[in-house]
């Protein structure tokens, strides 16, 4: 019912899952993944212990493939089962039983000298659906983890994905201190539950993410003079705010701007749609 990606990054910082179905809400029930343990997909007739044994195995110390042919071993329904794991050092293994619904298959691979992948999928127009997400992978070497992982995932779903049609499609990142102020693992948790794109749409939704839930870079951040901040506090006062910093927090955008009232540096990003000039989306 399924086809995904289960990765951690080149360089060694990030571990994710993309994965796209014909099935409602797919978000809710295939991906897995703790920063500095690993990461799981389980799909076909999946069985969702999978996913929290799977990370008690790794945080325990055991490769993907032990971690793997544990959860296989012990499940008297293995051969309903499809399953993909990278674990804190980027060994990958997949697992697809004999009675999952063809096509079905998948491959695992070494990227970098710190990452590595899982590709698998079921019910799939043909194993060009893997080969496509594989090369797409290898050829986003300069990619965040979660861009290159959603580039694998459109190329499976451009390559024909589910043979029955689309549905659902959800991205899960984590790595440290990636989390909404730094609290928590989790740099991207998005799902598209039920649309008739659900991977084009999930697109865009990366897109939102990045700008309202991730840091700004140094190389991002525009230096706000005595002029800037006059502009700034004028701009907020025509959009009916007190302030530049209510302005800020009334449009969620604390992540890209520096902190305090006077404020360091603002994202040129941010610059750009408080003067009109680009829109949330662009």
């Amino acid at each position: 019912m399924t086809f995904s990606i289960v990765a951690r990054s080149d360089d060694g910082d990030s571990w994710g899952v993309a994965v796209a179905s014909k099935f409602l809400a797919v978000g809710s029930a295939v991906p897995a993944a703790a920063a500095g343990v690993g990461a799981i997909a389980t799909q076909a007739d999946a069985n969702l212990s999978y996913k929290y044994l799977g990370l008690a195995h790794l945080d325990d110390g055991a490769t993907a493939q032990v971690a793997l042919d544990r959860l296989v071993e012990e499940d008297d329904e293995r051969e309903h089962r499809q399953a993909g794991i990278v674990d804190s050092d980027g060994n990958a293994a997949t697992w697809t039983g004999s009675e999952c619904f063809a096509w079905a298959g998948g491959v695992t691979g070494r990227s970098g000298v710190r990452g590595g992948y899982a590709i698998q999928g079921n019910i799939l127009t043909g194993p060009e659906v893997v080969e496509a997400m594989e090369r797409a992978w290898q050829a986003g070497g300069d990619l965040t983890l979660e861009r290159r992982l959603l580039a694998a995932l459109a190329a499976g779903d451009e390559a024909g994905g589910d043979s029955r049609g689309r549905q659902s499609a959800a991205l899960l990142v984590v790595r440290e201190g990636a989390g909404y102020g730094g609290h928590d693992d989790v740099a991207v948790d998005l799902r598209v539950d039920d649309h008739t794109e659900p991977v084009g749409e999930l697109t865009r939704l990366v897109d939102l993410n990045e700008l309202y839930l991730t840091a700004s870079s140094p190389e991002e951040q525009v230096p706000v003079d005595d002029a800037l901040m006059i502009e700034l506090e004028s701009l907020a006062k025509a959009e009916g705010k007190d302030s530049f910093r209510a302005w800020v927090g009334s449009e969620n955008y604390e992540m890209r701007v520096g902190p305090g009232v006077r404020p360091p540096w603002i994202d040129r990003r941010i610059l750009a749609i408080i003067r009109g000039e680009q829109e949330e989306n662009a």
